[in-house]
C-alpha cells in the first residue's frame, strides 16, 4: 500500500483510508464483523481510519473502531468528525465552540483515546463564524488533544476564507479536506482540489465508488439493483439516467484495461495529484479484500483519456443527494440575498 503526506503536515497516510459509515445498522450490523473488517484494512496496509460521531448512530462506529484498535493504536492514523446531529437540542450539532469542545471530549471516550490525529468538521455551518470554529479546534490542538484539523465539503470560497482567517487571527489552520469525488461527478476538479493544492492541503476523498454505481454490480441488464437502502439516501443519485448511462460505457474500458470497474475507479480518484487517500467502505470482509486488490493501480494515459470522453474533466453528471447544498441552493426563493432577513430561518418568506 503507496503512503502520502497529509498536506503539509508531515504525517503520512495510505492511498486508501477506511471509511466507517457502514459500521452499524445502516451497513453490517455484527459489531464483531466490524472489527474484523478493521484489523483485516490494517493487516493489509491501510493505516488510515475514518469515521464520525454520527456513523452508525449515537456513536457506534465510533466505539466499534475504539475496540478493535486496542493495542493497535499507535499503527493508525485515527480520523474524525463533528457537525452532525448528536441528539434532539438545538445546541447538539453544528461547528461552535460550545459543541466542538463538548463533541471532541464524547469522541475521545467512545474510541478509547487521549487524542485525535485529525478532527474535521463535517459539513459547513453557515450560521456559526469561521473564526468561532477555528478558535475551538485550536485550543484542542494546544492542549494536545487533536492533531490536525480539517473540513468536508467545503466550497473553495469558504476554504479560502478559513485559511485567511486563521492567518490574521493568529489561528490553527486547517489541513485537510474532505469532499465527495468519483469518475461520475469530477466537480470538485474546477476549484477545490486546485484550491487545496495552492494551500498545501490533504485531500480524502468520499464515495470513489459513487455509492455503489461503480461497484460493478449495478447494470442496466442485470438482476442487482440499488438496496432499499441506497435508494432511501441518494434517490436522485441511484436513478440517474446519465450515470447509468457512463456506467455501461465504463465498463468496456475496464475490461479491456484488464480491470474490474471498481478498480477502475479507485484508480481514477487516486491518480489526480492533489488527492491524497481515496476513502472505501466496505461492508463485508469480501469487499475489503477485492478493494484492496486494487490499492496498486495505475491507470495510462489512454485509459485516462477515454475516461474523459465519457465524463468531461469538471463535470457532475448529477446530484448526490447526501452531498452538502449551500444555503443559496436550498431556499425556497434562491433570489433572497444571503444573508437578509427574509433568508433568516425564523422569518417569514
Amino acid at each position: 500500500m503507496r503512503t502520502r503526506p497529509l498536506g503539509r503536515t508531515g504525517i503520512q497516510v495510505s492511498a486508501f483510508t477506511l471509511g466507517t459509515m457502514m459500521f452499524g445498522p445502516y451497513g453490517n450490523p455484527d459489531p464483531g464483523a466490524c472489527a474484523r473488517i478493521v484489523h483485516r484494512a490494517l493487516d493489509g496496509g491501510i493505516n488510515t481510519i475514518d469515521t464520525a460521531d454520527v456513523y452508525g448512530g449515537e456513536g457506534l462506529a465510533e466505539r466499534i473502531v475504539g475496540k478493535a484498535l486496542r493495542g493497535r493504536r499507535d499503527d493508525v492514523v485515527l480520523a474524525t468528525k463533528v457537525n452532525g446531529p448528536m441528539g434532539p437540542g438545538p445546541n447538539q450539532r453544528g461547528s461552535s465552540r460550545r459543541w466542538i469542545v463538548t463533541a471532541a471530549e464524547a469522541s475521545l471516550r467512545r474510541l478509547g483515546v487521549d487524542h485525535l490525529d485529525l478532527y474535521q468538521v463535517h459539513h459547513p455551518d453557515p450560521g456559526t463564524d469561521v473564526e468561532e470554529t477555528l478558535g475551538a479546534l485550536t485550543d484542542l490542538l494546544r492542549a494536545g488533544k487533536v492533531r490536525a484539523i480539517g473540513h468536508s465539503s467545503l466550497p473553495p470560497s469558504e476554504i479560502v476564507e478559513a485559511q485567511w482567517v486563521a492567518e490574521r487571527r493568529g489561528l490553527a489552520r486547517f489541513r485537510s479536506e474532505q469532499p465527495h469525488y468519483s469518475i461520475l461527478n469530477r466537480g470538485i476538479e474546477r476549484e477545490v482540489l486546485p484550491v487545496c493544492a495552492r494551500y498545501g492541503l490533504g485531500v480524502l476523498v468520499w464515495s470513489p465508488l459513487a455509492m455503489g454505481l461503480l461497484s460493478g454490480r449495478l447494470r442496466r441488464n442485470g438482476t442487482e439493483t440499488a438496496s432499499a437502502g441506497r435508494l432511501h439516501w441518494a434517490p436522485r443519485h441511484m436513478t440517474d439516467e446519465r450515470k447509468l448511462d457512463a456506467v455501461e460505457a465504463l465498463v468496456p474500458v475496464a475490461e479491456e484495461a484488464g480491470l474490474s470497474l471498481p478498480h477502475l475507479a479507485l484508480g481514477f480518484v487516486t491518480a489526480h495529484p492533489s488527492v491524497t487517500s481515496a476513502i472505501i467502505g466496505p461492508r463485508t470482509e469480501e469487499q475489503l479484500d477485492d478493494l484492496l486488490a486494487g490499492a496498486g493501480t495505475v491507470l495510462g494515459d489512454d485509459v485516462l483519456d477515454r475516461i474523459d470522453e465519457i465524463v468531461p474533466p469538471g463535470t457532475d453528471l448529477g446530484p448526490v443527494d447526501v452531498a452538502y447544498e449551500p444555503p443559496s441552493l436550498a431556499r425556497v426563493n434562491r433570489r433572497v440575498a444571503v444573508g437578509s432577513v427574509q433568508d433568516h430561518p425564523a422569518a417569514p418568506i
